[in-house]
This record gives structure tokens, sequence and C-alpha cells, in this order.
């Protein structure tokens, strides 16, 4: 008899995960090929990260948080950023009202009774992310009627390697092979460049993620298609849970004005609490007004209250700054201005709120578009964006060979040298000499632009400088009105005269020539006729220069050796 023949190695369906530490979600890339967030048996497509356990039997994601109010002790919950890391450098905070992380050599574990056995067993934190990942496969699974057997994974920009190393040991337990790893900021800005209608331009890009117990901000250069991280900033004590802990106050303060008794102080009633502050949150995010009703809040006593939108907007006036600032800290740390970017992208939960979206706009100038709910009807709800990119990347790499995945994204590859300054064509005609950008900073070198220029109306021979580039603020301030002598007025006419009616300052982004790279002529140009140029920059910065007019044959050609 002949040889056997080798099983067949299994068809590779892969998904998009978005592993967060308050919530995850899981997407797909559906045959339309547009990105789909996935539901859950309980039709939750924001699926809480938490696990809990009564007498063996394993609750997971809503059904799992509700357990927070009786079964705290056996309810493990935001344990995403313990992966990877030693117990002496964690902040176990977020953990207080759920099962507390303890040391098992070294590492971070949780002391639950995830069996029928009275007796309590030591489970790290690594087999709980294991256990969270098998939920969301099976969910998936069991949604698409397919095994769901690989997927792309969402981190943080802070992950460190032993904790990237960590999770996708987690998720290859739980049967998943993890195709790629990429960062969460980036996912989130995949998700609107990949949908079918947008137009993939340069653009620099502010991610501004908040989420349950943290947020993460980026500035993202987005150059030909490529995404290039310029800078990051975290705050692990900022997110959701802040603004909850507003509501949480307001309530228990009412509450004692009547019954004498904090809340807070009793561990049920704080839970039933936290709880209840969240839904109001969400709750103020879609309506004017919110309505809490507590059973047996503390001692037997039910408790129902209203907040409307403008209380909760004042009470959290110091934590929503903190959320601009964190902003406004990350552009200056990229070394920018808030002028010189094109996009905001709010993602993560919080992001629902309205204030904060108006507050972001306030920032920046009226040309900077904000990717949020309640600023533009076109943007993607917030909490899907990281699934929905890390789903349009396993669309695109599922059917790869993994050496072929490692390979372009070895550093070798990705850590490519970039522009330092813009380089662009002056023009030097009666009103003076401009600047026209053409490959932006932070372009990931190969890089290639064309573009067309109208020539002078005259036509003839057209010297085109290529040159680099910098950005400069050019600040306006009005010029003072002088002030008019008016005939005298009654007293109680003059507070209406009093106002202050000047105008502020405004700024603008200017260009200005920095070197001159190459100069050529294209002679005979037509009247009214138009110029291409197309400029190609080497990785060593060489520059190859084509400059022709268009619909004729007449065109010059040029190079520019590069420094390496």
């Amino acid at each position: 008899m002949g040889d056997a023949a080798a099983p067949a190695e299994a068809e590779r369906f892969a998904i998009g995960i978005s592993f967060g530490n308050s919530c995850s979600s899981i997407a797909r890339i559906s045959p339309e090929g547009k990105a789909e967030v996935i539901a859950n048996e309980e039709g939750d497509r924001q699926i809480p990260s938490i696990l809990s356990y009564i007498e063996g039997e394993e609750y997971h994601g809503t059904q799992a948080k509700a357990q927070l109010i009786r079964n705290s002790t056996n309810t493990v919950a935001y344990f995403r950023d313990f992966l990877g890391k030693e117990f002496k450098s964690i902040d176990p905070t977020p953990c207080h009202q759920s099962a507390h992380p303890q040391q098992k050599d070294s590492t971070v574990a949780f002391t639950i009774r995830d069996t029928e056995s009275e007796t309590p067993n030591t489970v790290t934190v690594s087999e709980i992310s294991t256990r969270h990942f098998k939920r969301l496969r099976q969910s998936a699974s069991d949604f698409l009627g397919k095994d769901v057997n690989a997927a792309v994974i969402t981190v943080p920009t802070d992950f460190t390697d032993a904790q990237r190393e960590a999770l996708v040991a987690a998720a290859k337990a739980a049967g998943l092979d993890v195709l790629q790893l990429i960062h969460e900021p980036v996912a989130a800005v995949m998700a609107y460049d990949a949908r079918p209608e947008a137009t993939v331009t340069d653009k620099l890009t502010v991610v501004a993620d908040f989420g349950g117990t943290r947020s993460d901000v980026a500035v993202v250069a987005c150059r030909g298609g490529m995404y290039t991280i310029l800078a990051t900033a975290h705050d692990y004590e900022l997110g959701g849970a802040s603004l909850d802990q507003i509501i949480i106050d307001h309530f228990a303060k009412e509450f004692m004005k009547k019954h004498k008794t904090d809340p807070r102080e009793n561990a049920r009633g704080l839970a039933k609490l936290k709880l209840e502050g969240e839904a109001t949150r969400k709750a103020l995010s879609l309506s004017s007004n919110a309505q809490i009703s507590i059973e047996s809040l503390v001692d037997g006593v039910d408790y129902g209250s209203t907040v409307n939108r403008t209380r909760f907007e004042l009470l959290a006036g110091k934590v929503f700054a903190q959320f601009t600032d964190l902003i406004q800290q990350v552009v200056k740390k990229a070394e920018l201005d808030v002028l010189d970017i094109n996009e905001v992208i709010f993602s993560g939960g919080v992001s629902h709120t309205p204030k904060l979206a108006s507050l972001v706009s306030n920032i920046f100038p009226e040309t900077t578009t904000v990717l949020a709910p309640a600023t533009s009807t076109t943007a993607i709800n917030p909490s899907e964006l990281s699934s929905r990119g890390a789903a349009f990347q396993a669309s695109l790499v599922q059917e790869f060979e993994h050496e072929d995945i490692e390979q372009s994204i070895h550093p070798m590859v990705t850590v490519t040298p970039h522009l330092t300054k813009a380089i662009g064509v002056e023009f030097t005609s009666e009103s003076g000499v401009t600047f026209q950008p053409l490959l932006s900073a932070e372009t990931a070198l190969p890089a290639r632009r064309i573009a067309q220029y109208s020539a002078p109306k005259e036509g003839g021979d057209v010297l085109v400088r290529v040159c680099e580039g910098a950005r400069d603020i050019k600040v306006t301030k009005p010029e003072p009105k002088a002030k008019e002598e008016k005939p005298a007025q009654d007293e109680d006419d003059s507070d209406f005269d009093s106002e202050d009616d000047e105008e502020e300052e405004t700024c603008e982004i200017v260009w200005k020539t920095e070197k001159p790279v190459a100069e050529l002529a294209v002679k005979g140009v037509k009247a009214n006729g138009k110029i291409e140029v197309m400029v190609h920059v080497n990785p060593d910065l060489g520059l190859q220069i084509a400059v022709r007019e268009v619909g004729s044959q007449n065109a010059v050609r040029g190079a520019v050796n590069g420094s390496a």
C-alpha cells in the first residue's frame, strides 16, 4: 500500500480583535469588502473584558460584569495591562472592586473559585487572557458559522516586547494563530482609510483613544498609505472611570443628604453605584437627561434620581480639561502646531461624550476635521475603530505565509528612512516667491509624487526650482481701530458702546524655501499651459526629477546624488 496522504492544513480564517482593558470587540471583512463588528451570543458588540465564575460555571462579558456586585471576589476584570508584567511593577487600583491581583512566581495571578470545589485556585493573568480569547473566538465562530483560527490583534503603543510575547502566547493557547500585532492608533486610522469611499492622502492625524480606565493619544503621519507614529502620550488614571466617579460622587452626596449614610462606604452599594454611574454617563452622551434607579442601595433603601447633561458637564470640567491637555501635550511632543494637524480621530468608548468632542474642536482650526459622533455624521463608532482596522489588516495578510508576514514587518523593512524636511516646488511671480510642498516631512522613503502646476499665462521658458522647505506659523494681529469722536450720550446708552469688539489675532501656516535642490527649465511652453513635476526620492536621499509640459513631448530630467 502507498503512504498515507499527509493531513491537509486547516484553512485559515482570520478576524480582527481589539483586546481592551475594559472592553474587547471582534470584526471581520464582509464579502462586499466592508468591516463588520461581530456580536456575541448576547448581542453585544462591545464585550466587557471580564470573566466570572459561579460554582464552576464561567460567565463572560456583560453577564460577568453584572457579577461585580454579588460575586466580586470570583470576577476578574481589567487584566489586560498586567500581561507580561512582573507583579511588583503593576498598579492594582482598577481591580479594587473585583478579584485582586496576587503574586505567583513574580507574575500576576488571581485567586478565584473557578471550579465546583470549595477550594480556590490561583490562575495566572496569561491563563485568564487565554480563556477570554477562547470566548471571543467561539463568539466569532458561532456568528460566522466557520472555525475562526487566526487573528490580527491590536495593542497599545506602550506595550513592551514582553507584553507582546505574552499576548501572542495567550492567544495561541486559545487556538488563534496570531498573524500580526498592530498599534491601536494605526488600526483606527486604517478603519477610516480602508472605507470604499475614502481617498488616501498625505495627512497628520491625532488619534485620541479615551478608554474605560486609561487614555492614549498619538500623532500619526500618513504618507502614501504608510503610517508612522511620531509621538504618543498616556494617562493611566484618566478614562471613563474618572467621569463615572464624578457621577458616583454626585449621587452619593445626594443620598447622604436624605439618609445620612455614605453608600460608597458599603462594598455592594459602591459596586451598584459604579455600574449605574457608567450607565448614566453613557445615557448622557445620547440625551440631555438621565435617570438612575437602584434597588436596595444601602440598608434596604431604594434610591432614584435624575441628572442633566449641563450639570454633569459642569461637575466634570476638570476631567475634560485633562483630556484636552493630553492632546495638546502630544502635539507639542511631536514638535508640531495644532495648525499642522489635518484630522483628529476619536477612539474608545468615552469618545461618545459630546462635550469632549466640542472642547477638542475648539483647540484646532476649522480646517481640521474632527471625527467624533458629536461633530461628524460620517464618523465611525469610536468603540469599533480598532477591531475594524485589525479586520482590514487580517483580510490583507491571511493568505500570506508566516515567513512573508514576518519579513514584511522586519525592522529592516519597517524602520525606513524618512524625510526630515518637506520637498516642493518654488515659483517666482509678480507677487513674489511661493513654495508649494510636494513631499511632506516624515514621508517614508523611497517615495514618489507627481503634481501639475499652471504655467505663466504668456507661456515661454519656465524655470522650475525643486527645494527643501520649512513651515512657519504666521501670527497676524488686528490693527487697532481708530477711536471716533462720538456725540454725548445718555449714561444708560454708554454701556452698549463699551463692549470690546476687537478681532482676535489669526494664525496660518506659511512655507519658506530653505535649500535649493535642483533647477530645471522647460522651454517653449504654450500660453496657459500646465507643467507636470515628478519627484522620486531614494532611501539614500538621492532624487530623480522629471519636468514636462502636459500634452507635449517637451520634457527635461535631472538627478541629484544622495548623501548615503
